[in-house]
């Protein structure tokens, strides 16, 4: 697996590029209409998951492990299209699809995580990842009625701190990327 995620690492960056970006966006627009968030959050989750399904599909048949990030790809995917087709959803429900999908997808990367302790240091970034989504979206889950300018603004340290995860990540899995490739025997 971790073979794998070394090749593919520049997939983990873009995913945490794309999430700093996602987060900067909701501080540098407070004001943003609920019609945009919902498009914005729509167009965030459906690339982070086309992402996280090119790599688990890339890694399909030479792991065992693919399925977990087909799984995270495939609830980001299903909420951007989900937000995509009913963008007239009550800012509640989009709450709930919101922290559904964080809580999901926590869960998918510290799993990733645990099992990825073993073969590499560092991987305790996917896990901070994924605890600072679950922790996103419980916190969703108990307070769905806070002001929208405040959830725009947890949705924005989220998405920051998420994508400062993946990039440290990233970058850990590029450094032993070479250290893979040497000690893996060659076909």
């Amino acid at each position: 697996m971790v073979t794998e995620l070394a090749r593919y690492w520049w997939v983990i960056a873009i995913r945490g590029l794309f999430a700093i970006v996602f987060g900067i966006l909701a501080f540098v627009w407070p004001g943003i209409t609920l019609a945009a968030l919902i498009l914005l959050f729509g167009a965030y989750a459906l690339v982070d998951g086309i992402f996280s399904l090119i790599g688990g599909f890339r890694m399909a048949g030479r792991e065992g492990r693919w399925w977990v990030m087909v799984l995270e790809g495939g609830a980001g995917v299903a909420v951007g299209l989900l937000t995509f087709f009913y963008p007239g959803l009550t800012a509640i429900v989009l709450l709930y699809f919101i922290a559904a999908w964080a809580v999901i997808t926590g869960v998918l990367e510290i799993i990733a995580a645990i099992r990825l302790r073993k073969e590499i240091e560092g991987e305790f970034w996917m896990a901070l990842a994924g605890i600072a989504s679950v922790i996103f979206g419980v916190l969703l889950f108990v307070q769905p009625g806070a002001g929208a300018l405040a959830v725009l603004w947890i949705i924005g340290v989220y998405a920051i701190l998420f994508g400062v995860f993946l990039i440290f990540l990233a970058f850990r899995l590029r450094g032993a990327n070479g250290q893979v490739s040497t000690t893996t025997p060659s076909a």
